[in-house]
C-alpha cells in the first residue's frame, strides 16, 4: 500500500500558528471566544490552538469537546454497534463565538451533526469552523472559515491525520484505501 506524507510535524505547527492568528484577527482577540473540538483529532487540535492563542494574546481560550455521534444522519446505517465519545463543554455557550475544530472536512455531515449538537447546548453568538484538511467532496453546503490545507485525493485515496497525542507523531498522510475500507465522512 503506497502512502505519501503531505504535512510533517513542522508543517503542522506552521499551519496551526497561521490558523490561530487568523482566528484571533477575525475575532479581534479572545473575548467571548471558545474552541470546541470534534473527537478525536479535533479535540487535540483545539487544545493546541488554545495554547498558541494564549501565547499570542496572553489570554486563555476556553476549550471543550463535542461528540456528534447521536446527531449523525447516518447512525442507522452504522448498525447497532457505534462508539459514543465524550462531550465536555464546561462553559456557557450562550452569546459566545464558538470555533468548531475538526481534523478533516469532507462531506460536511459531521459538521452538520455538530451544529445540531451545539444548538442543543446553547445559543452561541456565532459558530465558525476550522479544519486542518479540507478534502472536498461535500454532500452538504458546509464551508470552513479557516483551512490548514486543501487536498484533493483521488477516489481510491484516503487522508490520515496522525497527531502525537493519539498516534505518537505529527503528520498527514495520503494513502491508498484498503479494498474493504469504508469511506470516512
Amino acid at each position: 500500500m503506497t502512502q505519501k506524507k503531505i504535512i510533517d510535524a513542522e508543517g503542522l505547527e506552521r499551519i496551526l500558528r497561521r490558523i490561530a492568528h487568523e482566528i484571533s484577527e477575525r475575532n479581534q482577540g479572545t473575548r467571548n471566544l471558545a474552541l470546541v473540538g470534534i473527537p478525536t483529532g479535533g479535540v487535540h487540535l483545539a487544545h493546541r490552538l488554545s495554547r498558541i492563542i494564549k501565547e499570542m494574546e496572553g489570554n486563555q481560550v476556553e476549550t471543550g469537546e463535542l461528540d456528534t455521534t447521536l446527531y449523525r444522519d447516518d447512525l442507522p446505517l452504522k448498525g447497532p454497534i457505534f462508539r459514543l465519545k465524550r462531550t465536555d463543554i464546561p462553559f456557557d455557550l450562550n452569546g459566545r463565538r464558538v470555533i468548531l475544530i475538526d481534523d478533516v472536512l469532507q462531506t460536511g455531515r459531521t459538521i452538520r451533526a455538530a451544529l445540531d449538537a451545539i444548538t442543543d447546548l446553547g445559543r452561541p453568538r456565532n459558530i465558525q469552523l476550522a479544519v486542518l484538511i479540507d478534502r472536498g467532496g461535500r454532500e452538504l453546503p458546509i464551508q470552513a472559515d479557516y483551512t490548514g490545507k486543501l487536498v484533493t485525493p483521488t477516489g481510491n485515496e484516503e487522508i490520515e491525520v496522525r497527531l502525537r497525542e493519539s498516534d505518537g507523531a505529527d503528520e498527514v498522510i495520503v494513502r491508498e484505501k484498503k479494498p474493504d475500507e469504508k469511506p470516512k465522512d
